[in-house]
């Protein structure tokens, strides 16, 4: 396991650093890169199901849509493998925990992150699910969460113990931290308006009542579901099956969220789902859920 930030001197192709008695943060940083807004932060979770095989989408994606987080889930890559040196050079400090063919999160941040943790503490998991940091004054928390594969298989009780460690934790992060995003690939769907075809998937993992419940029990800890912050179109989903021709027919779920403190969400003035992404050649089967604050 490592953390890796990039090195004190600057690359040539990268912004230079906001000078002491500058604005601190995102705003600063964007505005050295011709990006942004005063006082905006743009924050992005996305699983891209091997960072080596979307490496080049990931970096497009940070040329087109300028955020200043993204949290990536699924990189599927050892520590010693991660792409630190193109990241870098597209002007992004990365902290990261990966293992092989499996897992793996990562924060890809315009700033550095710092006070740096991997893991839920006092929960015993080799899988490399979780990571956290603090960027510009926010508490971000990149979550992989387990997908459970069955009602009937072993990794369901799993899964729901892991849910509610990640809850007990949250809770004590949220009182610590008042600006705080969970932001990630949750393998639920909370609602049947957040499943193409509800009666099909009915107990099913991924919808079952239990999973459900472990999502709603975080937002009774007083977090927000940034895309239910403002009205959306029906039939919007986050991920799609590549069999079956999934995206095209729009078969899709809503997994992936973005999670808000109360004093980040009334801060909150978009959450979308970015679509484009999933339509490129050889996508991730997730497309990027992205919300914009003003702090």
């Amino acid at each position: 396991m490592a953390i890796r930030t990039r090195p004190r001197r600057l690359s040539k192709n990268r912004p230079a650093r906001p000078q002491a008695g500058a604005r601190a943060g995102a705003t600063a940083v964007a505005a050295v890169a011709g990006c942004g807004k005063l006082g905006a932060m743009k924050i992005a979770a996305w699983n891209v199901n091997s960072l080596k095989v979307r490496l080049p989408q990931l970096l497009d994606f940070l040329a087109t849509r300028q955020p200043d987080v993204v949290c990536l889930q699924e990189t599927k890559l050892t520590d010693d493998n991660f792409p630190v040196a193109e990241l870098e050079a597209a002007g992004y400090r990365v902290v990261f925990a990966g293992q092989k063919t499996y897992n793996g999160v990562a924060i890809v941040s315009r700033t550095e992150p710092s006070e740096v943790g991997i893991g839920i503490p006092g929960f015993e998991d080799e899988q490399k699910r979780v990571i956290a940091a603090t960027v510009d004054g926010v508490r971000l928390v990149c979550v992989y969460c387990p997908n459970g594969q069955s009602l009937d298989s072993d990794k369901y009780p799993y899964k729901l113990a892991w849910f509610d460690a990640l809850a007990a934790w949250l809770k004590d992060e949220l009182s610590r931290y008042p600006k705080l995003a969970v932001l990630g690939d949750y393998n639920v769907a909370p609602e049947d308006r957040d499943v193409h075809d509800p009666e099909a998937w009915k107990d099913s993992v991924l919808v079952s009542e239990p999973e459900r419940e472990r999502f709603r029990k975080l937002l009774a800890l007083g977090l927000k579901d940034s895309l239910r912050l403002f009205e959306q179109p029906e039939k919007l989903f986050s991920w799609w099956d590549y069999r079956m021709m999934g995206f095209r027919r729009n078969h899709g779920l809503r997994i992936d969220h973005i999670l808000l403190s109360e004093p980040l969400a009334a801060a909150c003035t978009s959450s979308t789902i970015d679509r484009d992404m999933r339509k490129l050649e050889r996508p991730s089967d997730h497309a990027p859920v992205v919300a914009s604050l003003t702090l």
